[in-house]
């Protein structure tokens, strides 16, 4: 495993930014790190599919002083196609990897629509370094209330990030919410492959989180739109019913919140996470003497 500066881009990003490329199994990844306050735990950021780091950046910007992690999934944005086809699990042992690369040893875990079925598996697989969950317009895979045919139909293809036009005609239809009469909500920033696109979709075909979302302990924000075309409400409610420690937050918006009301997005995330670092338990020094004794013996 390689890390080395990645060429400057501008990702529209206020906040100062490091960005990186770095070679995980066989994989050039571009990575974003936006450098916040190391008493708080850093945030890794799960993206829609075929949609670049740069799409996150207003919403990076309202977290504020919280250390965010982001990457581009294989074969999007800056990252290069993998050597075979991957599944959710083995993007989690991917994400673990440049974890590892950072010296990130627990982060929280936030993800938006197909990224948020990638931090459900993220959470599965690790329950102790990822210590809090944050679920944006996303669901619990096949087994959800599905969109209409018409919405799911402009999804097979990456045609919304390469053609503008047809983007602009589209979004109120797809994302709902403030697109309907603010079609120019999702900017271009990269053109999205078929092949990295057909590979996110492979990666979560036929997966699904229900049977099993009650074993999931972090506690857990599930944010939603109250008209999202592509993620109906219900499902939402439902994963904040199967998981244990969920609450769930609605937004008068559609499926691009975290965007659209970027600030106020952040402001959520940001109390959340605020009220479970003051919930955490603080270390007994007696406890870490005794530890240190033990070891000194």
């Amino acid at each position: 495993m390689t890390v080395a500066v990645a060429t400057p881009l501008k990702p529209g990003s206020k906040r100062r930014i490091e960005l990186r490329q770095i070679d995980v199994l066989g994989t050039s990844l571009r990575v974003a790190v936006w450098p916040g306050d190391k008493k708080k735990t850093p945030l890794l950021l799960f993206n829609g599919i075929g949609a670049s780091l740069e799409l996150l950046a207003p919403f990076v910007d309202a977290l504020g002083d919280i250390e965010t992690i982001v990457f581009d999934a294989p074969g999007v944005g800056e990252s290069s196609l993998p050597p075979i086809p991957y599944r959710l699990w083995m993007l989690s042992l991917l994400s673990s990897r440049v974890l590892d690369a950072f010296g990130y040893a627990r982060v929280d875990a936030l993800g938006v629509s197909w990224g948020g079925a990638m931090a459900q598996q993220f959470a599965l697989q690790n329950p102790r370094r990822c210590q809090r969950l944050i679920l944006a317009a996303t669901s619990q895979g096949v087994l959800m209330v599905p969109p209409k045919p018409s919405v799911l139909a402009k999804f097979l293809t990456p045609r919304r990030f390469n053609d503008p036009v047809f983007r602009r005609a589209i979004a109120g239809d797809i994302y709902g919410g403030k697109a309907r009469t603010q079609p120019g909500l999702l900017r271009e920033f990269h053109k999205t492959g078929r092949v990295g696109y057909l590979l996110q979709q492979l990666a979560i075909a036929g997966w699904t989180s229900l049977p099993w979302l009650p074993l999931l302990r972090q506690p857990t924000l599930i944010l939603a739109g109250d008209d999202d075309p592509v993620i109906p409400l219900v499902n939402a409610r439902l994963m904040a019913r199967l998981i244990r420690n969920a609450r769930l937050h609605v937004f008068h918006d559609g499926h691009l919140f975290l965007i659209s009301d970027a600030a106020e997005a952040g402001r959520v995330v940001r109390t959340f996470l605020g009220e479970r670092e003051k919930a955490r338990p603080k270390p007994d020094p007696s406890r870490a003497r005794a530890r240190e004794g033990y070891a000194s013996i």
